[in-house]
């Protein structure tokens, strides 16, 4: 089987156990090591790990970087998870669980730059880079052999070292058949990993895996499949077009081939996403402007998960409105600074519907964000805006809360219709 030791690059011989250079040495083996092209690439506990760069003291230290005791966890170190802590928790309990934790404020411009640094060196590998977020993206060395003298799973291990000695940071690649086993590959083992997972194991690998592996499954839809006596990937694989659709939709065969580990996208830096949106079509035609921000409102908080989801944020917010004759209206604003938080989100956008909602009869609403901009930047606010930083923090808060116990959990007044 062929092996490669991840330490020196070198290629070693069939089912090769040890490199007799690096004695052992961290050495990788696979049937299509040397056939597969693309990597997904996460750096290891990123924002904690570009603090312990620039701090040397704080390497065995548990480290977490986010905000005061009101605050929520932004980030934390691999030492640190050993207690528990996570992304998303209220810092009082991350604290409470590791309380020798170093507590670092977020340096947002310092992990840019690490990440760009990072990205600089991806494409000098190959021109198919897809950045996915700020410590994430996918590329495809297919047909690079030949520039770089040797096959994608040597030259992603010299990356992965370039990274460590020019960054200082450390990452971890999946190599796969696709894209969505890229992903799982390079969460296998975390950190400094570098697994491989090709297209003939991959159904047989996830079948026995929870459905919570699969990337777009969280806590509340693995809790509805749980109601259905689906808890595994195998659950999936073995239902037809028909069997899926009349459980999940018309998402249901895209849900089982994912299960299976197909996934057709390509790597294609051209394919930008332009902008974001969420839309409605009311049952009734509605006229009055409460009605209307009640409907624009549950709109802003879905443009806000799906703004997170692709890791972008809104620069710009666009409104649409349609008649009962079918005409359509459109209006932007651009934002002062950019934002993922719905109630910023809803904010600009009621100000436009104000002026449009005069008595006309509408019979849809829709909300997007244009122009968009890394989420990286959205919502730090400085010294002469305090408020946002607070609002980000509540709401990462109430994100984590949705996220463990369902959409519904918590639940806005101005969601609610009158009355209720």
């Amino acid at each position: 089987m062929p092996a490669l030791c991840r330490d020196c690059c070198s290629i070693l011989p069939d089912a090769a156990l040890a490199c007799p250079s690096c004695r052992p040495g961290r050495v990788v083996s696979h049937p299509e090591l040397f056939r597969l092209t693309i990597a997904h690439v996460d750096c290891d506990a990123f924002y904690a790990s570009v603090e312990k760069r620039d701090r040397p003291e704080l390497a065995s230290c548990p480290v977490i970087v986010g905000g005061g005791k009101r605050g929520v966890v932004t980030a934390a170190c691999y030492v640190a998870r050993m207690y528990g802590v996570k992304s998303a928790m209220p810092m009082f309990k991350a604290l409470k669980a590791c309380p020798d934790a170093v507590v670092i404020r977020p340096d947002f411009e310092k992990y840019t730059k690490a990440s760009r640094a990072v990205r600089v060196l991806m494409n000098e590998l190959t021109p198919l880079v897809v950045p996915l977020s700020i410590d994430e993206a996918v590329m495809d060395l297919a047909g690079t052999e030949a520039l770089h003298g040797a096959p994608p799973a040597v030259v992603l291990a010299r990356f992965a070292g370039r990274v460590e000695r020019d960054v200082g940071i450390t990452v971890s690649i999946g190599l796969a058949a696709n894209r969505l086993l890229g992903k799982i590959a390079a969460g296998r083992n975390k950190p400094r990993g570098f697994a491989v997972i090709g297209a003939a194991e991959a159904r047989g690998l996830l079948a026995n895996e929870p459905v919570r592996l699969l990337p777009g499954i969280g806590p509340a839809l693995a809790r509805k499949l749980e109601t259905m006596g689906i808890t595994r990937l195998g659950h999936l694989q073995v239902l037809n077009d028909r069997d899926a659709v009349r459980r999940f939709g018309d998402d249901g065969p895209a849900l089982v081939r994912r299960a299976r580990g197909e996934d057709a996208r390509t790597v294609h830096p051209g394919h930008e996403t332009k902008s974001v949106s969420a839309e409605t079509t009311f049952g009734d035609d509605l006229i009055s402007i409460a009605d209307l921000e009640r409907h624009l409102w549950r709109l802003s908080e879905k443009l806000a998960r799906r703004l997170k989801d692709q890791d972008l944020a809104a620069a710009g917010v666009v409104l649409k409105l349609k008649t009962t004759t079918f005409a359509s209206r459109t209006r932007a604003v651009r934002l002062t600074a950019p934002t993922v938080l719905p109630d910023r989100l809803f904010g600009a956008a009621r100000g436009l519907l104000v002026r449009e909602a005069t008595g006309t009869a509408f019979r849809l609403i829709g909300i997007g964000a244009n122009p968009l901009v890394p989420r990286n930047q959205a919502d730090h606010g400085d010294l002469a805006d305090t408020a946002t930083p607070r609002m980000a923090a509540a709401q990462a808060a109430i994100d984590a809360l949705r996220e463990r116990f369902g959409g519904n959990s918590v639940i806005k007044g101005r969601a609610l219709r009158p009355g209720r």
